[in-house]
């Protein structure tokens, strides 16, 4: 029985990897598809006249922080809980987060086709506005400039730190009857989001975004990351909120497991 379950248990790995994979592929391919050719009236131009400027937060960076900063976070809560089955639990959940929050974010935009605060400058480096209104620049750029909404880094931002303010509030029991009433507990949950918010509000900054698309991507990133959070881990108000499902489901079939024993051994 424990062989069997230990193949069951690796084939549902295996496809759980799998999914992931094909969800990071359908994310890279939207990546080139052509957005929605929004139309721009004359007197609505001047929201899109914004200079153009170096991101405050690179897309390098972004990636970097969404995926080390969560892998560091379950790593050490290993070391130091040492939880059976948390580390892969916790990386399905927040990989899974991740790659809807991307397919998400990358479908609205090519359906909305929204242009960003400087796509002028995009359209027209030079600042020329010719007659047909044809696009000079970049056709890179172009694409790019017509992909405003929503915000793909307000989206991954907290997808990525919303998981790790969820997985410390359950590891640390911020939010259950035992975690109440210490404050370093609440400042640990706020930590994230408030990294979050601060990568989001920079795109405004830095005329990539309208305060629209980072609001919405914002609160679709959490929404998700809450979603799959839940779908392996407990409500945070659980006594065993530290515990993924996957443990607690193993637990309870080894005890159920143990008692069948014993009632055989009475008969035998």
């Amino acid at each position: 029985m424990t062989i069997a379950r230990s193949r069951t248990t690796s084939r549902i790995m295996f496809m759980e990897v799998l999914f992931r994979v094909f969800l990071a592929i359908i994310n890279i391919e939207l990546e080139h598809v052509e957005p929605f050719n929004r139309k721009i009236h004359e007197n609505e131009l001047w929201l899109y006249k914004n200079p153009r400027v170096d991101s405050y937060v690179s897309p390098t960076a972004l990636w970097a922080v969404i995926i080390i900063v969560p892998l560091v976070v379950i790593a050490l809560t290993l070391l130091f809980q040492r939880e059976e089955g948390d580390f892969s639990q916790a990386v399905l959940s927040f990989t899974l987060s991740l790659g809807f929050t991307g397919v998400l974010t990358n479908i609205l935009k090519i359906i909305v086709g929204r242009p960003r605060p400087d796509y002028f400058y995009r359209c027209f480096p030079d600042g020329q506005v010719n007659f047909e209104f044809e696009c000079t620049g970049d056709p890179v750029a172009i694409r790019d400039g017509k992909k405003s909404f929503p915000s793909g880094h307000s989206s991954l931002a907290f997808s990525s730190f919303g998981f790790v303010a969820l997985y410390l509030a359950g590891k640390l029991h911020t939010f259950s009857w035992n975690g109440k009433g210490q404050s370093w507990k609440l400042f640990l949950f706020l930590l994230p989001l408030g990294t979050a918010l601060t990568i989001a509000v920079s795109r405004t900054c830095d005329y990539h975004h309208h305060w629209q698309d980072v609001m919405m991507g914002s609160i679709m990133g959490f929404l998700l990351t809450f979603l799959c959070y839940r779908h392996y881990y407990p409500p945070l108000d659980s006594l065993v909120c530290h515990k993924p499902y996957a443990s607690l489901i193993n637990h309870v079939e080894s005890k159920e497991l143990k008692t069948t024993r014993i009632e055989l051994s009475k008969w035998t």
